[in-house]
């Protein structure tokens, strides 16, 4: 009981992090292609303004929870992928700079080159994010010792000993990169004026078909690999209300889009994410990290779990952080909703 618990609060806490995070992701890859002015772009940084590195608290408190509960996952996923991980760190870190530093030099040869860094290190967060979870979902070469390495690539086959890019990982790299241009694309249209706002919503539906493929796509090369993820949708046939919300959610964005109801259409990426998200969670459980080789080597919540003391005094500690957490976003995000602006001589 407590695994399953904590399971579904690491997994309630990735959620939060891919759709508040996705959106300043996503409004860093389209950041160039709707803006046509200095103005547009600083209206793009704008949107996401104050609340861009709050959000990535949640990838923090994320793998923090993960190695409270799940010391051996954290262990051994942290060693398997140490190459993409310091990859991931170090795009972190140029985004930052991209937001943080392009104004501080009032020449656009500077602006252009952090816009460039804002946009280039949003688009391979999304594909290393898209590719991890299906490096996750796909399964890795656990050994003995519950440890595994992985290269960059191999011969891009699934396999039983496959490297981090293959054929189905870039496959969830390319559909984290779509759907969170969307998901930035409409959050972005929510937040600013025309004729940005209109740009922003015509990208979205540009992307639409696109995101509505790779979902397919992808859903259907998951089951060709691993047809074990299905087991728990068979077993409990609630469960495949997930994928009918998720084709329910594609179409509003479309709908709503159309329509030029944004923020219905961005509750409704929101919704794509978490189902997505939630049905991975299903199609895994109670496994954390599969074995590509062997599925008495797999990861397990029972296998990978703390002690239960810790686990229920750190459920009380949890509950009263994640409560302080929360009320700081209602804030922040009271504070900073409706429309954002650019004023003569004003920067982000």
């Amino acid at each position: 009981m407590m695994g399953a618990i904590w399971y579904w609060i690491v997994a309630a806490m990735l959620v939060a992090y891919v759709v508040l995070d996705g959106f300043d992701i996503g409004a860093g890859i389209v950041q160039l292609f709707i803006s046509e002015s200095e103005d547009d772009r600083q209206m793009v940084l704008r949107s996401i303004g104050p609340v861009w590195d709050g959000n990535e608290v949640w990838l923090i408190a994320g793998g923090g929870t993960l190695y409270f509960a799940f010391p051996l996952l954290y262990a051994s996923a942290f060693s398997g992928f140490y190459l993409p991980l310091m990859i991931v760190l170090w795009l972190l870190i140029l985004r930052g700079l991209g937001i943080e530093l392009r104004m501080h030099v009032n020449l656009l040869v500077w602006r252009e080159f952090f816009d460039g860094c804002f946009a280039f290190s949003s688009a391979l967060l999304a594909i290393f994010f898209g590719a991890a979870l299906a490096n996750v979902i796909r399964g890795v070469p656990i050994g003995d010792d519950n440890f595994f390495f992985l290269p960059l690539w191999t011969n891009w086959r699934v396999g039983p000993n496959p490297g981090i890019l293959d054929w189905y990982t870039v496959i969830g790299g390319f559909l984290a990169l779509v759907a969170l241009a969307v998901h930035g694309s409409l959050y972005v249209a929510l937040k600013v004026e025309r004729p940005l706002h209109d740009r922003a919503v015509r990208f979205a539906r540009l992307l639409w078909p696109a995101l509505v493929a790779l979902t397919v796509v992808s859903l259907v090369a998951t089951i060709a690999i691993r047809s074990s993820t299905l087991g728990n949708y068979t077993r409990y046939p609630v469960a495949f209300v997930i994928p009918l919300g998720v084709l329910a959610s594609l179409a509003g964005i479309l709908i709503y889009c159309r329509s030029e109801r944004v923020k219905q259409a961005f509750q409704c990426s929101c919704a794509y994410l978490t189902l997505m998200l939630v049905g991975a969670a299903v199609g895994l459980y109670p496994a954390l990290l599969p074995s590509s080789t062997d599925p008495a080597r797999d990861i397990t919540i029972a296998k990978a779990l703390s002690g239960r003391y810790a686990l229920s005094v750190g459920l009380i500690w949890w509950g009263l952080g994640i409560l302080i957490a929360i009320g700081y976003f209602v804030f922040v995000y009271r504070m900073f909703s409706g429309k954002v602006r650019v004023e003569a001589g004003e920067g982000y």
